[in-house]
């Protein structure tokens, strides 16, 4: 079965249809940069126009980088503050006219990465980690999610975390690898230090670099591993999480 994911980040948003019986994207993926400001019907008009693109007629599984709790957004870190209060599916579903599952940007990726990638048959305790604009995240025990974490809002040194070691941050600020690096080793030593999982999985686009700083990450007693989808853990994981519109 073929369903359409659609990814939404701070900096871009990306979709292609996804077999989600093997979790492969049938087609390109299709990129557009996400509008500024991010207001919620320019948003969705992006999105529109990524259905369009792929001529998609059929449900959709669209992601957002926020809570979202029975589809209404109910933060805004690195989008337009117009989103809180949304109801995300209602909003994408007019739009575009295709049934619409509106889910948490980190939570889409785990969902991928657990069926999928490195996170496949762990029964423990799983954490993903998106580094991107932001710092995304979602927990898993024995391959059941716990939704709309937001561990990147933790503080570390008197700010959220995501304000030191997110990848948009390491980009602004020029940090090298091993400055980038000292900083997210903190951020993954914390987390571990309060949430005690098994296995850590790094995504988000800086993951397909991972050689570049994930030697320089060292939990003390789980596991750390780039994911294995890579940036396309959100579109597969959306349309995964869609997979109930179609039956």
């Amino acid at each position: 079965m073929q369903i359409l994911g659609i990814d939404i980040g701070g900096s871009g948003i990306k979709g292609a249809p996804v077999d989600i019986d093997t979790g492969e994207l049938v087609a390109e993926r299709y990129r557009i940069p996400t509008p500024e400001p991010s207001v919620p019907d320019a948003v969705a008009d992006v999105v529109k126009e990524i259905v369009k693109n792929f001529n998609w007629k059929g449900p959709i599984g669209c992601t957002f980088p926020a809570i979202v709790r029975r589809n209404v957004v109910e933060s805004a870190a690195n989008v337009d503050q117009g989103w809180i209060g949304v109801d995300g599916q209602k909003l994408i579903q007019k739009k575009t006219k295709c049934p619409t599952l509106f889910i948490n940007d980190a939570d889409a990726a785990g969902i991928a990465e657990m069926q999928f990638g490195a996170g496949r048959g762990n029964e423990g305790v799983v954490i993903m980690l998106t580094l991107g604009t932001g710092i995304g995240s979602a927990i898993f025990y024995k391959g059941v999610l716990l939704p709309n974490t937001e561990l990147g809002h933790i503080e570390i040194r008197g700010k959220d975390a995501e304000l030191r070691a997110s990848d948009r941050i390491r980009q602004e600020k020029e940090l090298d690898w091993d400055d980038w690096g000292a900083r997210v080793n903190e951020y993954v030593q914390r987390v571990e230090y309060l949430f005690s999982p098994d296995l850590f999985i790094i995504g988000g686009g800086v993951s397909k670099k991972a050689d570049k700083f994930l030697p320089l990450i060292h939990p003390a007693h789980a596991q750390i591993v780039p994911a294995q989808l890579l940036n396309d853990a959100g579109i597969v994981g959306a349309a995964m999480a869609a997979s109930a519109l179609a039956s």
